[in-house]
């Protein structure tokens, strides 16, 4: 008789933790996330002017054009665009410091900035733990501007004032670095290219 009182009280334990933990606690995060916070919940996915997603703040993006600041270099190859299929991966190329090909890899990295004329600093040629970091820091934005302002036909000082609106302070105030949010910058410049061609 004991026996089977104390395998109903296990159940009801467990049917009470699995009522708070797989129903109460997720639902209630649900509610507050969607009420407090709702743009974080859903992604923090950035529209264009036409309401269409161009991409997740929060998650870092491959730029090649000139016209635009590049991200960090990354181990990941994640999907963009309508016909792009969801990657749900991140992470490094999990390469020892002591492989060649890790090696070449950053030779080559530093090898195409210098040709630009640009600083080879660590968030320009080393890829983050992550490989989904959304920011570099202030140096690698101010090394691209001299490029990214020509290659726009724009002076220097109207790309620096965008370089310090989308600069991210530290977590908490206390962790990690400044950065600046890439995929803000570059469509806070395309946005400007638009608002200048329309008082022309």
């Amino acid at each position: 008789m004991f026996f089977i009182q104390e395998i109903f009280r296990a159940i009801r334990i467990t049917l009470v933790f699995w009522l708070i933990t797989a129903i109460i606690y997720p639902l209630a995060i649900l509610v507050i996330g969607q009420g407090l916070f709702p743009s974080q919940a859903n992604g923090s996915i950035m529209q264009n002017i036409e309401a269409q997603p161009i991409g997740s703040a929060l998650i870092g993006q491959v730029f090649t054009s000139e016209r635009y600041f590049h991200s960090r270099p990354s181990a990941v190859r994640y999907s963009q665009g309508r016909r792009a299929r969801p990657i749900g991966i991140s992470g490094g190329s999990n390469l020892a410091p002591s492989n060649p090909a890790l090696l070449n890899r950053v030779v080559e990295e530093a090898n195409q900035l210098s040709d630009e004329n640009i600083q080879p600093i660590a968030d320009l040629i080393y890829t983050s733990g992550s490989g989904l970091d959304p920011h570099i820091s202030i140096q690698a934005a101010r090394q691209q501007l001299e490029r990214v302002a020509r290659a726009r036909g724009v002076q220097q000082d109207e790309i620096l004032s965008l370089i310090n609106k989308y600069i991210d302070g530290r977590f908490l105030w206390i962790f990690g670095e400044p950065g600046v949010n890439v995929l803000r910058l570059n469509y806070a410049l395309d946005l400007q290219d638009i608002n200048r061609q329309q008082n022309q």
